[in-house]
């Protein structure tokens, strides 16, 4: 028994070994061989980034230096400030002027009326004071008043007035002539007529205005003066740019509304002026403004299509409520030609009222007279001047005593 155990061990311990020889053996397999140089991994580095220039260059070797070797900087003087301007603002809205006063603005514009008084006042004067009154004298007296573009009619009537006065008066003095040819021509011109611009607000709502003329008599500029002259007056105002077919004539008349501070309606160019007269007047309402004021095209008044559209824009406001005032600019340069003017106008719209512009140049003060005889209607308003206050309510004393001068 003893035999069969000591076997048993001995064979234990021989599978053991056995197996220890084989285990110690594929471990030399796998192991390189001893000639082979052994494998270094470099420490893993962050990647740099490319460099450019000297930056590129591999790094040198510089000698270093203590703190007391490297110098301190030189002190530098401190630059000037620099100013950093800031930016532009919009730009702002441009200020609302305030028109000076109508009230008695002819007065102080009759100087502008000079070469109107050499001519006609200042002449009639200078005729009527002659120690003989012979017909030679009184033709030279109507010849004067013609040439003033008084016309023919009014020019008769006012030398027989003045044929008879003289006669009654006897002596004549300057004083006394110069009163007796005043009261003649303030007669002449018309003391009692209305020349009230109709512009206050009614129950239908807003006084409105229609502006109409020819090309190149300054409409739209005198639309832009009455703006400021009804603003001076405490009349708000909306204006209308229905004058459609000339170009910029939009931005004029804005330009002038902004400068009083009224709005203006307009549409693109070459737009339907009714329809933009339509407009105007519905804002004002919505607006409650006391006046709409109407810039209508220049119109050609050979053109009978022309004029029809003139109508057609007079109807579409009438939509609205009533047209309280169709005023009619002449040019006063244009004289007797003028009148040919206004009578076909007075067949399309029904005028109401005369603006005469740049009377301050021309000595033919006279057409005042005319035109008002022509149309039956009186001139409101006269111009007298570039200024943007120029435009002035037409009184018949001042004017007639700016004529004769003092």
């Amino acid at each position: 028994m003893e035999y069969v155990i000591l076997a048993v061990v001995i064979a234990v311990v021989a599978v053991g070994a056995i197996a220890g020889l084989v285990v110690s053996g594929r471990r030399r397999q796998q192991l390189p061989p001893k000639s082979q140089a052994p494998v270094i991994t470099a420490p893993k580095t962050t990647p740099q980034e490319p460099q450019v220039g000297e930056e590129a260059a591999p790094p040198t070797d510089e000698p270093r230096r203590t703190v007391e070797e490297v110098p301190l900087p030189e002190a530098v003087e401190p630059a000037e400030e620099v100013v950093v301007e800031a930016p532009a603002e919009a730009e702002a809205a441009p200020a609302v002027e305030v028109p000076e006063p109508t009230a008695g603005r002819l007065v102080r514009l009759r100087s502008r009326l000079s070469r109107s008084q050499n001519s006609l006042g200042k002449g009639l004067l200078s005729l009527l004071s002659r120690e003989h009154l012979d017909e030679d004298t009184w033709e030279e007296i109507e010849e004067t008043l013609l040439t003033a573009d008084v016309g023919v009619a009014p020019t008769q009537e006012l030398v027989e007035r003045l044929r008879t006065r003289v006669k009654v008066l006897g002596t004549r003095t300057p004083d006394e002539l110069r009163a007796l040819l005043r009261e003649e021509l303030v007669e002449l011109v018309g003391k009692d007529a209305d020349r009230t611009v109709r512009s206050t607000k009614h129950e239908e709502g807003p006084a409105v205005v229609l502006v109409v003329g020819v090309n190149g008599v300054g409409k739209t500029t005198t639309t832009g003066k009455l703006a400021r002259v009804l603003v001076a007056d405490g009349r708000t105002v909306v204006l209308g740019a229905a004058d459609t077919f000339r170009a910029a004539a939009a931005d004029q008349l804005q330009t002038w509304g902004e400068r009083v501070g009224a709005r203006t309606v307009r549409g693109p160019e070459g737009g339907d002026p009714a329809s933009i007269a339509f407009d105007a007047v519905k804002e004002g309402i919505a607006e409650g403004v006391d006046t709409v004021l109407i810039d209508t095209a220049g119109r050609l008044h050979t053109k009978t299509g022309l004029m029809d559209e003139l109508g057609k824009v007079k109807r579409v406001v009438e939509k609205h409520g009533p047209v309280d005032e169709v005023l009619l600019v002449l040019d006063a340069t244009t004289g007797q030609n003028g009148l040919i003017q206004a009578r076909v106008f007075a067949e399309v719209v029904d005028i109401t009222g005369i603006v005469l512009t740049k009377l301050d140049g021309t000595a033919k003060g006279g057409i005042v007279v005319a035109v008002q005889r022509e149309l039956g209607v009186p001139v409101k308003l006269i111009g007298l001047g570039e200024g943007a206050d120029d435009l002035a309510p037409f009184e018949p004393g001042a004017f007639v005593d700016a004529l004769i001068g003092d």
